[in-house]
């Protein structure tokens, strides 16, 4: 087969290191010599799909077959770096995102923690506008924590971060939720 046509009617390869059907924004533009296989159903514009085809420039870390790391502008720590699946998902409970994609994100995050060489740093991933998402493509942030700078990052006081009481009944209510919407969605690893 052609690896650059695909039997998918919905699926053209224009650019990128994949070799299977994935979704990228439809309007990125790859730069030449380039291969990215995407879904034309996205029509809005992501600059993490522009960063993945090479259309918008990025300072690139790191990469895999399934994801890229790149480091954030505007950083609020040195070392600040992004990774993004090469899937165009808002969130991860979004239809459609592959497993592997995000199975692939944990040891990035690992080995981008080790490479920005600081002992403490934060991994967020927000979801949603409420929970702080900027940008709509799923991605994960690796931000360093360097002890003589610790108003930079994350800052997490009890004021920024309260915590609640609760009590085993409402924990009992909590978990028991959970586990019904994870049965009903037919997850393998719902506890008993």
């Amino acid at each position: 087969m052609d690896p650059t046509s695909s039997a998918d009617s919905e699926t053209t390869n224009v650019a990128g290191t994949l070799p299977h059907p994935t979704n990228l924004d439809p309007k990125c533009v790859p730069k030449p010599n380039t291969r990215v296989i995407f879904s034309l159903k996205y029509i809005t514009s992501c600059i993490f799909c522009k960063i993945v085809t090479g259309e918008a420039p990025s300072f690139k870390v790191y990469e895999t077959e399934h994801s890229i790391a790149f480091l954030a502008k505007p950083p609020v720590s040195h070392g600040h770096t992004l990774i993004i699946p090469k899937y165009h998902s808002r969130t991860l409970t979004d239809p459609g995102l592959p497993d592997e994609f995000l199975a692939d994100v944990g040891p990035i995050m690992k080995k981008i923690a080790v490479m920005n060489g600081e002992d403490s740093y934060n991994i967020i991933q927000n979801n949603g506008r409420t929970a702080g998402q900027s940008v709509d493509h799923v991605h994960f942030h690796v931000v360093t924590k360097p002890p003589n700078q610790p108003k930079l990052g994350l800052v997490l006081t009890p004021e920024s971060w309260p915590s609640y009481p609760t009590t085993d009944a409402e924990y009992d209510q909590d978990a028991t939720q959970m586990k019904q919407i994870g049965r009903n969605h037919g997850f393998p690893g719902v506890s008993p």
